[in-house]
């Protein structure tokens, strides 16, 4: 589904989980899983004829209903359609759903997208590639398609790839989404606070001289040099996912994505 037009890209996020394949297919086909550590959703809940638990596997076609805001107040919500093959001859796995939001206000009027499992050989064990690629179409008003392009589109792109290392944390080294969302917070303060720090520190040694670099301008630049340092290994971080296929692997969507019909 293409969003505005040829300018605007697919989004595609890839990463390389050292975890056994049902493990990861377990935390992202589970709605009670799959919330914890994807931050574009709060809640996702399948139909009611699916049970808690449950993940889509050759029972056709599931509905599900999901939610992104605050526990109490305004949310953006919508439905969804989702299928999945679990059993491939390859030993891959897929799923794909189409989804539509339910009011104007959502940025992602409507969409689709998939998740592709591929075993990946690896020295210390066993390893999935698992992609995402994904379009939509955006606000249908004046400036929507600009406002898409450049900020919410890379936006979205970036949410994504942090999700998926959040998902890599705890597959493979056990960190719960919500300790690792603590923990890039925690970072993400230190940044800040030291860039503060500096700019304190700047002012008061410069005494406002002209020509002296500015306190504002001490902390913007210790800012941007404390993005240059990586964050820790228990830290998600978008930058670990490729955001595009390499040449060997396009991105096709695959077949399945058809038999699906936007709720």
């Amino acid at each position: 589904m293409p969003a505005h037009g040829r300018s605007a890209r697919p989004i595609y996020v890839e990463a390389r989980i050292r975890a056994p394949m049902d493990v990861l297919w377990e935390l992202t086909q589970v709605p009670e899983a799959h919330e914890r550590w994807d931050a574009r959703f709060t809640r996702i809940r399948y139909a009611e004829d699916v049970h808690e638990g449950d993940a889509p596997d050759h029972r056709g076609v599931v509905r599900f209903r999901y939610w992104l805001g605050l526990p109490v107040g305004p949310a953006l919500t919508g439905t969804g359609v989702t299928t999945a093959e679990r059993h491939r001859p390859d030993g891959s796995r897929i799923s794909a759903l189409r989804f539509a939001a339910d009011g104007g206000l959502s940025p992602l009027q409507e969409g689709s997208g998939y998740w592709r499992y591929t075993p990946a050989g690896s020295p210390t064990g066993e390893s999935v590639l698992f992609v995402t690629g994904y379009d939509y179409r955006g606000w249908r008003v004046p400036g929507g398609a600009w406002l898409d392009r450049w900020f919410v589109r890379p936006f979205v792109g970036w949410l994504t790839a942090w999700s998926f290392d959040r998902l890599r944390l705890w597959a493979e080294h056990g960190v719960p989404p919500e300790r690792s969302l603590r923990r890039a917070a925690g970072e993400a303060a230190a940044r800040v606070g030291g860039a503060a720090v500096a700019g304190a520190l700047a002012d008061a040694v410069t005494g406002g001289r002209a020509g002296a670099l500015t306190g504002a301008g001490c902390a913007l630049l210790v800012l941007l040099l404390s993005l240059l340092v990586p964050p820790s290994a228990l830290t998600p971080a978008a930058r670990r996912c490729a955001r595009r296929p390499e040449r060997a692997r396009p991105a096709r969507p695959p077949r399945l994505l058809d038999t699906l019909e936007t709720p």
